[in-house]
């Protein structure tokens, strides 16, 4: 992925596309948000000043040429629900309080993203840029196969097999600074998500974790080809020049955005 700019704001760009499609994951630079949420704070759930976040994700959003309410985020929960839009909503601002964890949508000219800080943003699109989805990829939602369940979702829904899918996942934490306990193990074993592939047992009861690549297997697992998943290399923990992170700032701190958006 290459650092992208764009009017004030910059982004990560995923190499792959499709006619129309606008897709990436925002950085933390841009915007108007104070110390410690500086300065691209697009996270409405944080406690930095609400002026300033909705500030902050108008000039988003108009970095693109929208206006703000076509911006749409939902209220993520670390479940595994998906949100489908699959007609012509005039006011989306609603979708705020909608709890999912995953947006698909076939409308052209919506932005859907979802808001992350250490978990991993997974963007998924067809080929011919008819259908997209965002979706939010915690150590839950990765016991619980949210990606296979969007993949599904895409085809049942859309009649798109996951042959003609692209993915990008985004910045997120790193194994190297990810260190979970036997809670996340007993989910992961009592679900899905790769278990042995992905933890490392770094001493008794703890491991560290690679939920980069969970989402890569599952996303390989549920019919895409490994060639056409782009993973970004950089850790939210190890850029704070860049991204925000929440274990690194013990909770104060800010949210980037990942986003596909329709031709």
């Amino acid at each position: 992925m290459k650092l992208v700019r764009k009017g004030k704001i910059s982004y990560l760009q995923p190499a792959s596309g499709a006619p129309g499609l606008v897709a990436g994951f925002s950085t933390r630079n841009g915007g108007v948000s104070r110390p410690p949420y500086n300065s691209l704070n697009l996270g409405l759930n944080t406690e930095d000043a609400l002026a300033h976040v909705e500030g902050n994700r108008s000039t988003f959003a108009r970095s693109f040429g929208l206006p703000p309410h076509q911006l749409l985020t939902v209220k993520q929960v670390h479940g595994n629900d998906l949100l489908l839009i699959d007609e012509a909503n005039p006011d989306l601002t609603h979708f705020l309080k909608v709890e999912v964890d995953a947006i698909i949508t076939n409308q052209p000219g919506i932005m859907i993203g979802v808001l992350v800080a250490d978990c991993f943003p997974v963007l998924i699109w067809s080929a011919d840029g008819r259908v997209a989805a965002a979706v939010h990829v915690g150590w839950r939602g990765a016991a619980n196969g949210i990606l296979g369940k969007v993949v599904t979702s895409i085809g049942r829904n859309f009649a798109c097999p996951p042959e003609q899918l692209f993915a990008a996942i985004g910045p997120g934490i790193g194994a190297h600074k990810y260190e979970v306990d036997r809670p996340v193990r007993d989910a992961f074993r009592n679900g899905s998500g790769f278990w042995r592939e992905i933890a490392t047992e770094v001493s008794l009861g703890h491991w560290q974790l690679d939920l980069a690549l969970s989402c890569r297997l599952q996303l390989e697992q549920a019919g895409l080809a490994a060639k056409k998943i782009e993973t970004a290399r950089q850790c939210t923990c190890c850029h704070p020049e860049l991204l925000f992170s929440y274990r690194r700032d013990q909770g104060l701190t800010g949210r980037q955005l990942g986003f596909v958006m329709l031709g």
